[in-house]
Order: C-alpha cells, then sequence, then structure tokens
C-alpha cells in the first residue's frame, strides 16, 4: 500500500505542472492572473492558441516549432551513428591505446558543458554555420555520454555471437549491422531519446549561435513573447504545452524500450 501512496505522489508530483500549464493557457489574462490562482479555467478560451498559430515575422511560432523538430530529429539520428560506430569499436575491437581513449572520452564528462562553448562557436563560425540549423545539429553529436552508455550495452551482448559469425565469414561491419545494432534496440532507444530531449530543450546554444527569429527553435523563441513590462501568461503555456507534445509522443511510443535499455546497461567491464 505505501509504495502505491508513493508512486501516486510521485505521479501527482510529475503530472501537475503539465495540468497547470494545459488550464493557464486556456484562460484569460485576467483570470490566469487572478489570486488565489485557480488549477483550471471557469471559461475556457483559446486566443493564447490563436496568437501561437497565427504569429508574426518577429514571433513564427510554427517555424520555430518546425525548427526544433528538425534539428532534434537530425541531431538525434547524427547521436544514434557516431556513438553506436564509437562505442562498438572499443566494446568490440582491441586495437592498441583503446583504455587510454577510452579513459580520454569518459573524462570529458567531467568537463562542465559551459566550457566548451567558446571553442565550439569558434568552430562553427569557422566553417560558416553560424545562423543556420547546421550549427544546432551536428555540435555534441560525438558526445562521450552516447559513446558510454552504447559501450555498457555492447558488453553486455554474448562474445560468443560474434566468433560464430566470424566463422561463417561475417566481417565486424556485417555483425554490426545484423547482430550488434538488432539486438541493442533497447539502448538505442534510450540514447534516442535523451539525445532528442537534450537538442529540444537546450536554450543556451541556440542563442549563440542563431540570429535570425526564423532560425530560432522553441527554447529561446518562446522567451521573445514575455513583454517588457507585462507577460501573457496564457500565451507562455500554450507554447509550453506545444514544446511538451512531441516529448509526450516520443517517450509514449519509446518507454518499453527506454525502460529495459536503462535496466541492462548497467555499468559493466
Amino acid at each position: 500500500m505505501k509504495r502505491y501512496t508513493l508512486l501516486a505522489a510521485l505521479a501527482v508530483v510529475f503530472v501537475a505542472p503539465l495540468l497547470w500549464a494545459l488550464g493557464t493557457s486556456l484562460k484569460s489574462q485576467s483570470e490566469a492572473t487572478r489570486m488565489p490562482p485557480t488549477l483550471f479555467p471557469t471559461e475556457p478560451v483559446t486566443r493564447a492558441y490563436g496568437t501561437i498559430f497565427e504569429g508574426t515575422t518577429q514571433t513564427p511560432v510554427l517555424r520555430w516549432f518546425a525548427n526544433s523538430l528538425i534539428a532534434a530529429t537530425l541531431h538525434m539520428l547524427l547521436v544514434l551513428v557516431v556513438s553506436s560506430l564509437a562505442a562498438y569499436a572499443l566494446a568490440r575491437l582491441e586495437f592498441r591505446g583503446k583504455r587510454l581513449m577510452f579513459a580520454v572520452i569518459v573524462g570529458t564528462l567531467l568537463v562542465p558543458g559551459f566550457v566548451f562553448l567558446i571553442p565550439q562557436f569558434l568552430i562553427i563560425d569557422q566553417l560558416g554555420w553560424l545562423d543556420s540549423l547546421t550549427a544546432l545539429i551536428v555540435p555534441g553529436a560525438a558526445g562521450a555520454f552516447g559513446v558510454f552508455f552504447l559501450r555498457q550495452f555492447f558488453l553486455g551482448l554474448p562474445r560468443e555471437l560474434d566468433e560464430a559469425a566470424l566463422v561463417e565469414g561475417a566481417n565486424h561491419w556485417k555483425i554490426f549491422t545484423r547482430i550488434t545494432l538488432p539486438l541493442s534496440k533497447p539502448a538505442l532507444a534510450t540514447l534516442a531519446v535523451l539525445s532528442f530531449l537534450a537538442n529540444w530543450n537546450d536554450f543556451i546554444w541556440p542563442i549563440f549561435v542563431i540570429f535570425s527569429p526564423e532560425y530560432f527553435t522553441l527554447p529561446p523563441g518562446l522567451s521573445i513573447l514575455q513583454g517588457a513590462y507585462t507577460i501573457d501568461y496564457p500565451v507562455i503555456m500554450a507554447g509550453a504545452v506545444l514544446a511538451s507534445v512531441p516529448v509526450l509522443i516520443l517517450f509514449a511510443l519509446t518507454q518499453r524500450y527506454v525502460i529495459e535499455g536503462i535496466s541492462r546497461s548497467g555499468l559493466k567491464g
């Protein structure tokens, strides 16, 4: 009984902000600032969503939504490709300096992310990617966490499968694509969700490298909706609800794999 009570309390803690955002997005401005506050609107209105969908040249919210979706999806795919290849090499292949290389990769996890802002900005500037979605997609694709996470999962797969495939004449590319990846769906799904969320929710990096409103993503874009003297809370919350929809859908589709991937990765090796 205590377990279910604790789970119910945790569910309330996690669901309450979503309900609050949804309720506020359907309120009028006067009701949204009323004290004491109400959870649900007494007279629901959709003005905030109308403002979001109409947009302006300076606040094209739907364009920001599309930019976020494109950037997060392509970044997620790039992370899966790069991390899986690097993790397979570190987990299944033998070469000189492998342990040192892995130690250096893991060591970068201890460095605060803000340390990399200026070097990454200078690299993006030299490549001519500033003020484009490419600047939001490519950086971070070779992150240490993805390599570490998949390596731990690959180490847990039976090596007998690789040896049997090698006896049958398969090379490492065939083993990687036909054996390792199909057996690693839980870990890949988990990394996909985490990398999508990291890019989708990123606020600091986009404001560093994006200058034109049409290339903004939702996190920095929604901050523009706040006025200098007054804040339209229903519009802000409508944007928050819009931003949460893809994340909720992604997790609903992959939650089974995510739970299995986290439980099986462990700290082997």
